[in-house]
C-alpha cells in the first residue's frame, strides 16, 4: 500500500508542476492532455516497468503495460464517459487514436517470436521521441487554441512547481521499487506467475492516476483532456514504457505463449474498439462507457480463470477474443456507419 501511495503522490505532483510549466508555454488543453498529463501519469508504469526489468521480472514489466493499456481504455475512459459524455477532437480521431492502433499491432509483430529484445526497444524509444516532436509541432503550428487548465490544476508558483517535479520523480522511483518487490514476493507466495500480477495489481495499481485525471478532468468539462489522457497514455505505455525495459533489460522482455494468444490481442482489439466508438456523434456516450466497463468485467473473469488454472479459461478466452470482441466491433462500426451516412445524408 506504502508503493501504491506514493506512486499517486508522485505522479500527482509531477502533473501539476509540468502541467504549470506546458501551460505557460502556450500549449493547447488536448496536447497537454496527450503529452504532459499522459506522460506524467504514466510515470508509474516507466517507474514500476523499467524497475521490474532490473530485477528481472520481465513478466511484471510487460504484464504491466498490456494490463495498464487494456484498463485505461475499458475502466478510465469507460467510467469517464459514464460520468459525462466525451467529446471527440476531430485530430484526436484521425491521428492520435490510429497511431495507438498502429503501436499496438507494432508490439504484437515484435513479440512474434517470443521476445522484445534491446533493439526493438531502443526502436519504439525512438518512435516515442517522434511522435512527441511531432506534437510538439503540431502544438506551435495548429489552430486550436491555447489554454491553460485551471479547472484542473491550481496555479502555482514556478519553484513550487519545481519543487513538485523533484518530489515527484523521487516518490515514484521509491514506490516503483516497494511495488515491485511487494509484488514479485506476491505472486510467489500465492503461486501465481508475474504476468499475472503484473496484468491485475501491478496494472491497476499503476493506473490510478489515470483514473483520477481523467475523472476530474470530466467532472470539470475538461473532455478533451480526459480522453487525450487514455490515448496519450496507451501510447506513452507501449513506445517508452515497454521500449524503455526492454532496452535496460540485458535479456529484453521475454513474451508468454499465452500472452501472445490472449493478452496483446485483447489489448489491440481495444484500442481498435476507440475508433467506431469515436465516430459515434463525434463524441462516447454513457452507454459507451458502460459497454467498457462491461468489456473489463469479462477481461476480469478470464483472469481469474487463468490465474485458478480453471478448465474453462481457454475456451472462455477463445471465446472472447475470436466471437464477444468482433461482434462488438462490428455493432459499434455499424453505429458508426450509420451515424456517418445521416451526417453525409443531412449535408446532401
Amino acid at each position: 500500500m506504502g508503493g501504491l501511495a506514493l506512486l499517486v503522490g508522485g505522479a500527482s505532483w509531477l502533473v501539476n508542476g509540468a502541467s504549470r510549466f506546458a501551460a505557460a508555454a502556450g500549449v493547447a488543453p488536448l496536447v497537454i492532455g496527450l503529452t504532459v498529463v499522459a506522460y506524467g501519469t504514466s510515470a508509474p508504469e516507466l517507474a514500476v516497468s523499467v524497475q521490474a526489468a532490473f530485477a528481472g521480472s520481465a513478466g511484471v514489466a510487460l504484464g504491466n503495460v498490456v494490463g495498464s493499456n487494456i484498463f485505461n481504455v475499458l475502466v478510465v475512459l469507460g467510467l469517464s464517459a459514464l460520468i459525462a459524455p466525451l467529446a471527440v477532437d476531430r485530430d484526436l480521431l484521425r491521428r492520435d487514436i490510429g497511431v495507438m492502433i498502429a503501436v499496438s499491432a507494432a508490439l504484437m509483430a515484435l513479440a512474434a517470436d517470443g521476445n522484445v529484445g534491446r533493439l526493438d526497444g531502443l526502436g519504439l524509444a525512438a518512435a516515442g521521441v517522434l511522435y512527441t516532436a511531432w506534437l510538439a509541432r503540431s502544438a506551435r503550428t495548429g489552430d486550436e487554441p491555447a489554454a491553460e487548465p485551471a479547472s484542473l490544476f491550481p496555479n502555482r508558483g514556478l519553484a513550487r512547481a519545481g519543487a513538485q517535479l523533484v518530489g515527484g520523480f523521487a516518490a515514484l522511483i521509491l514506490g516503483a521499487a516497494w511495488l515491485v518487490d511487494s509484488a514479485t514476493a506476491w505472486a510467489q507466495a500465492l503461486g501465481v506467475s508475474d504476468l499475472i500480477i503484473g496484468l491485475t495489481v501491478v496494472a491497476a495499481g499503476t493506473s490510478l492516476p489515470e483514473v483520477a485525471a481523467s475523472a476530474a478532468a470530466a467532472l470539470r468539462g475538461e473532455r478533451d483532456l480526459a480522453l487525450g489522457n487514455v490515448v496519450g497514455s496507451n501510447i506513452f505505455n507501449i513506445l517508452f514504457v515497454l521500449g524503455l525495459a526492454a532496452a535496460l533489460s540485458p535479456d529484453g522482455v521475454d513474451v508468454s505463449v499465452g500472452a501472445r494468444r490472449h493478452d496483446l490481442p485483447i489489448m489491440l482489439a481495444t484500442a481498435v474498439v476507440c475508433l467506431p466508438i469515436a465516430f459515434t456523434k463525434t463524441q462516447i456516450d454513457r452507454w459507451e462507457g458502460g459497454l467498457l466497463l462491461g468489456g473489463y468485467l469479462s477481461y476480469s473473469v478470464w483472469l481469474f480463470l487463468s490465474a485458478t488454472e480453471h478448465e474453462a479459461a481457454g475456451l472462455y478466452s477463445d471465446w472472447m477474443v475470436w466471437i464477444v470482441i468482433p461482434l462488438t466491433g462490428l455493432m459499434l462500426f455499424g453505429l458508426a456507419f450509420q451515424q456517418w451516412r445521416r451526417g453525409s445524408s443531412a449535408k446532401g
